[in-house]
C-alpha cells in the first residue's frame, strides 16, 4: 500500500509518501508546501490543496494519514490549522483514499516508542526505519513521514501492544541499532 502522510500548517505543510508491503517500509517522496505569508489564507489554502491533489494523482496512494489538532493557547493558530486539515481531508476524500487521523503522541509512540519523543528523535527513527541518508530542512517534512509510518504500523497491527514489533524486526534486521 502507498500512504501519504500530512503534517498540516498554513505556512508550511509537510508531506511524506511511503510504501508498505510485506512488513517492509520504502521511502517514495517527501517535502514541504510553503505558502507566502504575504498572501491571505484562501489563496494559501488553494496552493496546499492543489499540491496535495497533484501528489495524490502522481503517486496514487490508497491511504491518507493526517495529524489531529493538538491543544494550543492560540485560538487563531488552531483555526488556521483546521482550515488546512479541512482542505487536506477534502483532497483525500475526492480521490477516495482511506483516511486516518493520529494524535502527535500516538505518532511519536508508534515511530519512536515514546509518546513524548522530541522531533529530533522522530527524525532519527524515520531515517533509521527507511534507511535514509538525507537531511530534512524542516521538521514538518519528517513529521509527515512519521505520520505515514505510524499509519503503516497501525494498519498492519505493528505496535508494541500487539507484540508484532518482532515481525517487523525479523523482516528488517538492518534497522536494528
Amino acid at each position: 500500500m502507498i500512504i501519504i502522510g500530512v503534517d498540516p500548517g498554513t505556512i508550511i505543510t509537510g508531506f511524506g509518501i511511503v510504501k508498505y508491503e510485506n512488513s517492509k517500509l520504502s521511502y517514495l517522496y517527501s517535502g514541504i508546501i510553503k505558502t507566502p505569508t504575504t498572501k491571505e489564507i484562501p489563496p494559501r489554502l488553494e496552493s496546499i490543496y492543489n499540491e496535495l491533489t497533484r501528489l495524490i494523482k502522481l503517486y496514487n496512494p490508497s491511504q491518507f494519514a493526517i495529524e489531529t489538532v493538538f491543544y494550543n493557547n492560540n485560538v487563531q493558530s488552531i483555526l488556521k490549522i483546521g482550515y488546512v486539515r479541512g482542505i487536506s481531508l477534502l483532497a483525500a476524500q475526492q480521490h477516495k483514499l482511506e483516511i486516518n487521523e493520529y494524535s502527535p503522541r500516538e505518532i511519536k509512540k508508534s515511530v519512536v516508542g515514546n509518546g513524548a519523543a522530541s522531533k529530533e528523535q522522530v527524525q532519527f527513527m524515520i531515517k533509521k526505519l527507511l534507511s535514509l541518508n538525507i537531511d530534512f530542512p524542516k521538521f514538518d517534512e519528517s513529521d509527515a513521514i512519521a505520520i505515514a509510518i505510524c499509519h503503516a504500523f497501525k494498519k498492519d497491527s505493528l505496535s508494541h501492544k500487539s507484540g508484532s514489533w518482532k515481525k517487523f524486526i525479523d523482516a528488517n534486521p538492518d534497522k536494528v541499532l
